[in-house]
């Protein structure tokens, strides 16, 4: 088996995941796709250059853009994540360099995530994970976006925890109230221009680490860690399936 391929476990983990409701010809061998695409995920290798034992490139592309179109990739990963207690959730969000193949696009086209930050075009990654550093929430967003206002959507209809941790780039009333509203404990150190400082556990805020390390983990698959893709949604589709990947490992390593 391949370095990046697919564990027993992790297949097994996955295949119940898949859609079962071919239609027409039936599909080309689902775990053979797959570690071609985690492969190009892992590697960042053009599709072109995918190794011929994962089959036709096309093959393996078409799949990966069809599903998703279809939003499969994100039901997927909506499903591993939603095993999680969430007892805690901690957010943030981190710059991704937009590649020239990425870039380029009509001027007034339609919207693909991607912004011009002070490190030039990029996409912001927007991430909730929970106590053990597992990705629960995952958004994207042009790289000069706000962190504050992608909170609300990223909070939208998950669990309520006992704590939500963030740092000071996080620090409004609007995202402070949101938070309370829903039940949990806000824990965001007060930035400087506050009056009134609020007290933080520092016990609690260090677990914030937690998703500092996600993001290195999610930077381990150089298709995300530079952006190709021109679609937003085949962008966030790299995201999505990386922290699956993440998932599989998590949940193959307790059983």
């Amino acid at each position: 088996m391949a370095r990046y391929d697919l564990s027993e476990a992790e297949w097994r983990l996955i295949a119940p995941l898949l859609p079962n409701k071919p239609r027409g010809v039936a599909r080309v061998d689902d775990r053979r796709v797959l570690n071609g695409i985690f492969y190009v995920l892992r590697t960042g290798t053009p599709w072109r250059d995918l190794p011929e034992r994962y089959g036709p490139y096309t093959t393996v592309y078409n799949r990966y853009n069809r599903w998703a179109k279809a939003g499969v990739w994100l039901k997927i990963f909506e499903t591993l994540a939603a095993q999680s207690p969430q007892s805690m959730q901690m957010i943030d969000s981190s710059i991704i360099r937009a590649h020239q193949h990425a870039a380029g696009r009509k001027k007034g086209g339609p919207d693909h995530a991607i912004g011009r930050s002070r490190g030039g075009l990029s996409t912001k990654i927007h991430a909730v994970v929970d106590q053990d550093g597992l990705p629960v929430r995952l958004l994207i967003s042009p790289g000069q976006a706000s962190d504050m206002g992608a909170v609300p959507e990223l909070l939208a209809g998950l669990p309520t925890p006992t704590t939500v941790v963030a740092d000071r780039g996080y620090d409004s009333n609007a995202v402070i109230e949101l938070i309370a509203r829903s039940g949990a404990q806000p824990s965001i150190p007060s930035c400087s221009r506050r009056i009134v400082r609020r007290s933080v556990d520092p016990a609690i805020y260090r677990q914030r680490n937690q998703v500092e390390r996600f993001f290195c983990r999610l930077k381990h698959f150089r298709r995300v860690a530079t952006r190709f893709d021109k679609l937003a949604r085949n962008f966030l589709a790299a995201v999505l399936l990386a922290s699956t990947r993440l998932w599989l490992r998590a949940y193959e390593s307790t059983t």
